[in-house]
């Protein structure tokens, strides 16, 4: 089989149900930015970190493998039965995010990104879990969305923020805490 079909040569593919539409359409934009996301939590994932961090983020790659098909399902055509998140895939970070906010220093400043790589990592797929976010809420307003697709990727930008927060805590990185300038 070749990895290469040729039938979006022409600007449009597919969705799960059939249904060609144009490879800019919003319903491919926010599956491919949750592609993109699980590409950051790899790259995050192959850093220097916790084994336990790692189970997490591979479990978070699978989520959003899931995340990903359910958006690219055509809700009025797919006969596919599709993974679905369960609450339980939610609760599981925010399970997470309590731990590590145990250990770490009462949030007073917001906090610039930076501080070493693995920190600036988690903050780009910070801001990509957002970008998804918004575009699969933009998506909810014009076709079905399964609503906890919308809360796990609001979910996971907040854990990715903590997770950010707690690595640098383990290796003594200073928090860029962000100083507005008075006037």
């Amino acid at each position: 089989m070749k990895i290469y079909t040729k039938t979006g040569d022409k600007g449009l593919t597919s969705l799960i149900g059939g249904t060609r539409v144009a490879k800019y359409h919003i319903r491919i934009e926010s599956y491919g930015t949750v592609d993109e996301l699980n590409s950051y939590i790899g790259l995050i994932s192959d850093q220097e970190i916790s084994a336990h961090d790692k189970k997490i983020l591979k479990e978070i790659q699978d989520r959003l493998f899931t995340v990903g098909a359910s958006l690219a399902a055509d809700p009025e055509k797919s006969k596919m039965v599709i993974p679905d998140l369960h609450i339980e895939d939610i609760e599981l970070l925010e399970q997470e995010m309590d731990k590590m906010n145990e250990t770490l220093p009462e949030l007073r400043h917001f906090i610039l990104p930076g501080g070493s790589n693995t920190i600036s990592y988690c903050h780009i797929a910070r801001c990509v879990c957002r970008r998804a976010e918004r575009i699969t809420v933009h998506l909810a307003e014009e076709s079905k969305v399964d609503e906890k697709v919308t809360i796990y990727l609001n979910r996971l930008s907040d854990y990715l923020f903590t997770l950010a927060r707690k690595i640098g805590h383990e290796n003594n990185v200073p928090e860029n805490k962000w100083m507005p300038r008075s006037s």
